[in-house]
């Protein structure tokens, strides 16, 4: 019989990973991972919504953001305790997707506004997705 080695099995880690998921059970998180999978749909598909004729880098980037975005909104969503770890990406990806149109050099307006405003959002979601699992654990009522 084989036993499983590493720190799976580990009680501590068992245990924080069963604290995140009792918190990922709240109304705010699921508003979070709901909102930040429609987030990154959005930006994936935000190109030909606003309208970025001529801009392939910048629609490439929006679209490779977003769809991986939304692979970790659906992360969150299933399986937060052990997504949890990630949730740092997602406000970096927020943080791509305001300065990406000055460095890919396709800073026009729609890019811009497009971009600024979705990044704002998908930075905000994601300071909420971290805090979801910072916030204290409460006690059960007697």
């Amino acid at each position: 019989m084989t036993r499983p080695t590493g720190l799976d099995t580990h009680p501590d880690i068992l245990e924080m990973r069963a604290k995140y998921e009792r918190a990922s059970w709240s109304a705010g998180a699921q508003a979070i991972d709901g909102l930040t999978l429609l987030a990154g749909l959005y930006l994936a598909i935000s190109p030909w919504v606003a309208g970025f004729f001529g801009l392939q880098r910048i629609t490439v980037s929006n679209l490779v953001t977003g769809l991986f975005l939304a692979a970790l909104g659906v992360g969150f969503a299933s399986a937060y305790g052990r997504t949890y770890g990630l949730t740092w990406l997602a406000p970096v990806l927020g943080v791509w997707a305001i300065v990406s149109p000055w460095i890919l050099r396709s800073a026009t307006t729609s890019t811009l506004w497009n971009n600024i405003v979705t990044g704002a959002v998908i930075l905000l979601l994601g300071l909420g997705a971290m805090a979801v699992g910072s916030r204290p654990a409460r006690m059960p009522m007697r």
